[in-house]
Formats: structure tokens, C-alpha cells, sequence
């Protein structure tokens, strides 16, 4: 059900309105494509590509030589709303290599190639006038990690809320989310928040000071090792490759708290991300 042949001229205008600066008449530019995508209320569908490379700290033993390398696939389906807002759903599939877990002996057990619990949120989102960005809706986690060790084996849901501004200078904002677990046969329980802070500023040309970490706080664990936080920078770039919208991007994170036995200290993500046309929002 997803179109993948290139957009078509009628469809780049769909995504970002008619444009006048660049490319020929009604075409928007490379700067102006990459304001729309870094609007999480944008009704567009990308398909994103997520590579991470992430390296550990701790009082464990050895906790300093682990890493890990994941892959995240991570898209969006808009669906277009009479009122000019949207309803979206976007779910996280991780896939994990060799990720790094504690064992009973004060070692680590290297895990092979295993998928990770699916995350996702379902909600709705909408732009008004004066560049306010807002919606909310529902976050969830599906306990499908293969391995025990990698997941909870919990269902989580909870809410989430989206507020931000976007300007010509670009765009800035959060998503606050609690995830409580309702069912599943794990004996670990969820109660979690979240908040997912992104911002991108604008360079010209397409290019972006852009980042979109997760702050974490595990209400379950309690204490100073609930915390999880974060502090991103990176540089984005929006292209269009033979009629399609491409946002390519490079983030480093740095984990200024964690827990003190083990815990991410530096994370490296690359994202490449093409843009398709939703045919359910033709003509909408």
C-alpha cells in the first residue's frame, strides 16, 4: 500500500504549499522541504533508517570496553484531516547487535542478533497560524524483544503530549510521555517518562543544526539511577534525489547521567530517511 515511485511535482507541492524561489515555478526549495520534515505535525511519510553505534560506562567490571551497535526502523503514517491536522502513527523497530548484558558473575554476556521491544505512539497533531506546534495521543510499548534479557516482556501505554514552535529560523520542541505496563508475563513492571526534546536550526540550503534525544525517568527503579539523560547535537540535510525528498542526518549524544553501574555514556546515530507519498492523503 506504499507508493514508491518518485514524487511527482503536484506531490512535492502537496507536502510543502506552493513555493516560488527555486527549482521553477510552484517547487519548494531544499531549506524550505527540510523546515516541513523537522515538524513532527507535518502530514508527510518517511522512512526512516536509524544506525546506531553506542558505547557504555559503569562500575561493573569491564563496563567501560562494552558497546553496541542497533538499527531502528522508524517511520510515519499520516493521515490527513478535514481540519488541517493530522493523525499519526509511527512505530520503532529495533534491531540489536551484540548488545551488551550484565550476568550474575559481574561479566557481561554479548547477545547475538535480536529484535527489540517495539515502541510506538498513536496521535494527533496539528500547526496552527501562528507556528504552534501541539497534539497528543497515546505511547506504547510490544514486548517482541527475542531474547528475555533485551525486554520486559510487558504491554505498556500510557499518554503523550506535543508542544513546540516553529519560525523561520527553524523549530523547537518536546514530547512528554508515560508508559505504566497493563499486562504480559514479565517480572518487571513499567512506569516510565519520557521526554523526547528535538530542535533543528536552520543553516540554508537545506542543511540544519538539528537534534531529537530522549530524557527518561524510571519511576520502577527510583533514585538517582532513574534517571537517564541525554544531551544531543547534530547536522541534518534535506536533498531531493531524483524527484524524491531525502533528510540525511548525523547525531552525537552524550549521556550526562545514567545509572552507576552500567549505563550509555556516548551514542552516534546516522539517519537516512526518504520522504513517499501516503496514498491514502491523495487529494486531501
Amino acid at each position: 500500500f506504499i507508493d514508491l515511485h518518485p514524487f511527482r511535482p503536484r506531490e512535492i507541492r502537496s507536502v510543502v504549499g506552493p513555493k516560488k524561489n527555486v527549482g521553477g515555478a510552484g517547487e519548494p526549495s531544499a531549506e524550505e522541504l527540510a523546515a516541513k520534515l523537522a515538524n513532527p505535525t507535518t502530514p508527510v511519510m518517511t522512512i526512516g533508517n536509524n544506525l546506531d553505534f553506542i558505547t557504555y560506562k559503569g562500575d561493573l567490571p569491564d563496563a567501560g570496553g562494552q558497546s553496541a551497535f542497533r538499527y531502528v526502523f522508524q517511520t510515519s503514517f499520516p493521515f490527513k484531516l478535514s481540519n488541517g491536522g493530522s493523525i499519526f502513527f509511527r512505530p520503532a523497530i529495533p534491531v540489536l547487535f551484540n548488545d551488551p548484558v550484565p550476568n550474575d558473575e559481574g561479566g557481561f554476556d554479548s547477545k547475538g542478533t535480536d529484535l527489540g521491544d517495539i515502541g510506538f505512539d498513536f496521535s494527533y497533531g496539528a500547526t496552527t497560524e501562528g507556528g504552534l506546534l501541539w497534539g497528543g495521543g497515546l505511547a506504547g510499548t510490544f514486548p517482541t524483544a527475542t531474547d528475555d534479557a533485551l525486554g520486559k516482556d510487558r504491554w505498556a501505554l500510557g499518554p503523550e503530549i506535543l508542544l513546540g514552535v516553529i519560525r523561520k529560523w527553524g523549530v523547537i520542541g518536546g514530547i512528554l510521555a508515560h508508559q505504566w505496563d497493563y499486562a504480559g508475563s514479565g517480572d518487571a513492571s513499567i512506569d516510565l517518562t519520557s521526554l523526547s526534546y528535538f530542535y533543528a536550526f536552520s543553516l540554508g540550503g537545506g542543511w540544519q543544526i538539528a537534534a531529537g534525544p530522549t530524557i527518561s525517568y524510571d519511576h520502577a527503579r527510583g533514585g538517582s539511577d532513574a534517571w537517564t539523560v541525554p544531551v544531543g547535537v547534530g547536522l541534518a540535510r534535506t536533498s531531493v534525489l531524483a524527484s524524491r525528498p531525502w533528510k540525511f542526518q548525523l547525531q552525537y549524544w552524550n549521556y550526562v547521567r545514567g545509572a552507576d553501574a552500567f549505563a550509555p555514556q556516548h551514542q552516534i546515530r546516522l539517519s537516512i530517511n526518504p520522504v513517499i507519498e501516503a496514498p491514502w492523503n491523495r487529494g486531501k
